[in-house]
């Protein structure tokens, strides 16, 4: 899995794969997707054992695949290979293709053992698996907090709540994915960069969500040496308005429609469509209540910081008008761990209450 997780961020639409050649107790050859359309880990392994793979076992946290795409299927190489025994974390999440792979190799006389650290290998393609079943990116929901759940002061100012440990966090986090986004609000107080630093190889989008077309031409996200990845998601009326001064260097203009809860939706389909894999939402607010009551987040990440801001018109991790008691989105906790000053808090919602809210959304909808 360690292996596979360096692709992370680089290999969509393809997810991250890792293989491992060993023969006799001893690893003779390892590899790890780097891109789309070039070899795929178990070529890499393979290529790397050479003749040390006859007779042994490889071992890979995917299904080696079974049809011919940019490249040729990884169990024809397999086989030519002379591998004896294949161990397999997950199956191919697409429904298509789903054992086809290993029905092929058990054909040829290959033993083929599955679901070896099948926990690991889903998650580590989660990512993939949904945006080869549903079509959109899996959204993690970043926000950096205070103790009393504060992202910027009356003034707007959010730098910095969290500490450089916790940032470095963030950077990381970047680098896991294919495209980062965040409100307009966050883009006229912060002018953030958004892009990873260091990059490693790394281009993720940059998606501004600014349904009336407040962030200036002017941001760090337009002018900048990597423009041509920013997208600006606005209404209709507003991108023929201002699209000659937003795409100047070379960013390009989505159209969502005007509600938020749909603009958001239709906007994870539009880069689903792009072969988005793994979105991060850095916030705000706004953008963050839009996502959740659209029941679009699939993964919080919450960096607490000991200070509290307070006041009445300090801004909330969580815009809106909010929930009522009986109505609230309920999280389970995965992880809880101190980054340098600050504590990491990773959390699931708890599926019931995000399908009542994506419920309530269309319900919402109806009625107006």
């Amino acid at each position: 899995m360690t292996l596979a997780r360096k692709g992370e961020g680089l290999t969509q639409p393809n997810p991250p794969v890792g293989a491992v050649v060993v023969r006799n107790g001893k690893i003779v050859g390892e590899g790890w997707h780097k891109k789309a359309g070039g070899p795929h880990a178990e070529v890499i392994a393979l290529d790397k054992a050479g003749a040390k793979a006859r007779g042994a076992a490889l071992y890979v946290t995917l299904e080696p695949c079974s049809t011919t795409g940019r490249t040729p299927p990884c169990t024809e190489r397999i086989r030519e290979s002379g591998v004896a025994r294949v161990i397999v974390a997950t199956t191919d999440p697409n429904p298509k293709h789903a054992g086809r792979g290993i029905r092929l190799l058990r054909r040829v006389g290959i033993d083929v053992v599955t679901n070896v650290c099948r926990a690991e290998g889903e998650s580590l393609i989660e990512p993939f698996a949904k945006w080869i079943t549903e079509g959109r990116p899996f959204v993690t929901l970043k926000l950096g907090i205070t103790v009393d759940g504060k992202i910027a002061d009356r003034r707007g100012h959010s730098r910095w709540i969290t500490g450089p440990q916790a940032r470095q966090e963030v950077q990381a986090l970047r680098r896991r994915v294919d495209a980062v986004m965040v409100g307009a609000g966050t883009v006229i107080s912060d002018n953030p960069s958004l892009w990873p630093r260091p990059a490693k190889g790394r281009e993720p989008l940059r998606v501004i969500v600014d349904g009336k077309g407040r962030a200036t031409a002017s941001a760090q996200v337009f002018t900048d040496q990597y423009a041509t990845h920013t997208i600006w998601a606005v209404n209709g009326s507003v991108a023929a308005k201002r699209k000659p001064r937003q795409t100047a260097h070379g960013a390009r203009v989505w159209k969502i429609p005007t509600s938020r809860k749909a603009g958001v939706r239709s906007l994870l389909t539009q880069l689903g469509g792009e072969g988005v894999l793994h979105v991060l939402c850095e916030g705000g607010g706004e953008l963050a209540e839009s996502l959740i009551r659209s029941g679009c987040v699939d993964e919080f990440v919450f960096f607490l910081s000991p200070k509290i801001m307070g006041g009445r018109d300090s801004r909330p991790a969580v815009g809106g008008k909010g929930w009522l008691m009986a109505d609230l989105p309920e999280l389970k906790f995965l992880e809880c761990k101190p980054v340098g000053q600050d504590i990491l808090i990773r959390a699931r919602p708890v599926l019931a209450r995000a399908a009542k809210d994506t419920k309530d959304s269309k319900d919402l909808a109806v009625r107006s």
